[in-house]
């Protein structure tokens, strides 16, 4: 089976809900999960944690994380790994975008 690259292009896909959070998945595989998130001002997602290793790239805006006992000011620019079961939330301070990547565990092939 060929496999084949994967293009998008992300800041035509931004969008906001009036006092809410839009998630779209950009990319989804055996491997991973590539999904885009749009916080308005004030939203959030309460402490949870992932089954996989999850990256986070801040492409606009600003907001609070929260990865395990840590706090971290996020804005444009920003990376985060958090480690498979870390307990994380996360709170738009500002109007925020960002991609959020899972990493899925190897399969035997």
């Amino acid at each position: 089976m060929k496999k084949k690259a994967f293009f998008a292009k992300v800041d035509e896909m931004i969008q906001f809900a009036k006092k809410g959070i839009v998630s779209k998945s950009l990319y989804d595989s055996k491997d991973s999960n590539i999904t885009l998130f749009c916080f308005e001002e004030g939203q959030g997602l309460s402490k949870h944690n992932a089954p996989f290793e999850a990256h986070i790239f801040v492409i606009e805006g600003e907001g609070e994380f929260i990865l395990g006992d840590e706090t971290f000011t996020g804005e444009k620019g920003s990376f985060f790994v958090m480690p498979k079961g870390l307990p994380h939330a996360i709170n738009a301070t500002k109007r925020m975008v960002f991609l959020l990547t899972l990493i899925k565990e190897k399969r035997d092939e």
